[in-house]
């Protein structure tokens, strides 16, 4: 079953930059793996420093490995002292 995962970064103030070049250049291995249907970072309007990840996987295996691959792991630990708020991510279905 496919699964969609939505994942929240906030910036510390001043590391908007740092933040939205980390997920730019998370976003093309991501693409790359087999099991990554989609993946597109966001930006919010009214909050510069509001990231968000929406991602569509072939399946939770599909998510699962890729959670354990060098480019996810250097992008978390690149990115986890830049944030004012830890990482919110939920994995979800499709309704309708």
């Amino acid at each position: 079953m496919e699964i969609y995962i939505f994942a929240r970064f906030h910036a510390l103030p001043g590391a908007e930059a740092a933040v939205e070049e980390a997920l730019r250049e998370v976003v093309a291995p991501t693409r790359k793996e087999s099991g990554c249907r989609s993946i597109h970072v966001f930006r919010s309007i009214r909050d510069p420093q509001l990231f968000y990840i929406h991602s569509r996987w072939q399946d939770e295996a599909a998510f699962d490995l890729h959670v354990r691959l060098p480019h996810t792991v250097r992008f978390i630990e690149r990115v986890e002292s830049l944030l004012d708020q830890p990482i919110e991510a939920q994995r979800s279905e499709i309704l309708v």
